[in-house]
């Protein structure tokens, strides 16, 4: 028992790690251009940790290996976020890094999976995703082809039809190598998510669809490392869905206090005062 405890604490401290990488290489992005969803970055950091570098299945130097498991990133302007996961994953040079957003890059600044090793599809309007993954899954299930498929949306397409629409189709179809990540931060363009189009209460309504449901804290590494495990291991022929609960901006407290988040405001001199203090509290 002790060993496995502290095999785990020494597990979680490593994605704690992985987590501020992959937070102080979006910031770093963010600054060559001056702007970027670098709060949404932020705030997705940890889930992107335990995602490639504890549940997921790829081989960094062979990015379409049939055998991978396929990370979908429905929420294209989140793009800053999945390149810092690839850059950390080994899929993508670091050196890109410094091309984000410029003319020719690899790393545009919405998404594009025509342009960027390891981005499964192009996620622009939102409410897509989703839809791709259940086609993927039906995909790899008449291939017998063991991966699974991860999809990663935001809050706000919860008010896209054609979010419901996949959820009831993937039931239907007993996906169980689907799992659908909800990143709820309670924010979009115009303000709360739960202000514009309240989805609450949102376990319910996923379970009553006849998905498999957990709810946890998406700034909780144990808690998300508990959670995958337990959409992959479950016996049960449905869907699976993991709601995270996320804070924008984590890991910055004074972006934290910031009232608009969705495209954070940040000034010229303030880049480095984010990463120094991401530096000052860097996992061992």
């Amino acid at each position: 028992m002790t060993i496995q405890a502290t095999a785990a604490t020494l597990s979680n401290m490593s994605l704690a790690r992985r987590a501020w990488e992959i937070r102080r290489k979006a910031l770093r992005m963010g600054e060559v251009q001056g702007q970027g969803y670098v709060g949404q970055a932020l705030g997705i950091a940890d889930v992107l940790s335990v995602s490639y570098f504890h549940a997921l299945a790829y081989r960094p130097d062979e990015p379409e290996w049939e055998g991978r498991d396929r990370f979908l990133l429905s929420i294209g302007h989140y793009a800053i976020a999945l390149y810092s996961a690839l850059i950390e994953a080994g899929i993508l040079p670091e050196q890109e890094l410094e091309t984000y957003g410029t003319d020719d890059s690899r790393l545009p600044m919405s998404g594009m999976a025509a342009y960027t090793p390891g981005m499964e599809i192009t996620g622009g309007s939102l409410g897509q995703g989703l839809g791709i993954g259940v086609g993927m899954a039906l995909g790899l299930k008449a291939k017998q082809n063991p991966a699974f498929v991860y999809n990663l949306m935001s809050d706000g397409e919860l008010g896209e039809g054609s979010t419901w629409e996949a959820a009831m189709s993937a039931a239907h179809h007993k996906l169980d190598n689907l799992v659908c990540i909800v990143d709820f931060n309670d924010q979009q363009a115009d303000g709360k998510s739960t202000d514009m189009l309240c989805s609450e209460p949102l376990g319910d309504k996923w379970a009553s669809f006849g998905w498999h449901v957990q709810r946890v804290d998406g700034n909780d590494i144990a808690a998300l490392v508990a959670a995958f495990d337990a959409a992959r291991d479950l016996k049960e022929a449905k869907p699976r869905v993991i709601i995270c609960d996320t804070i924008m901006c984590k890991g910055v407290p004074f972006l934290e206090q910031r009232e608009i988040t969705h495209f954070v405001r940040v000034e010229a001199d303030e880049w480095q005062k984010a990463l120094a203090v991401l530096d000052a509290n860097r996992p061992e």
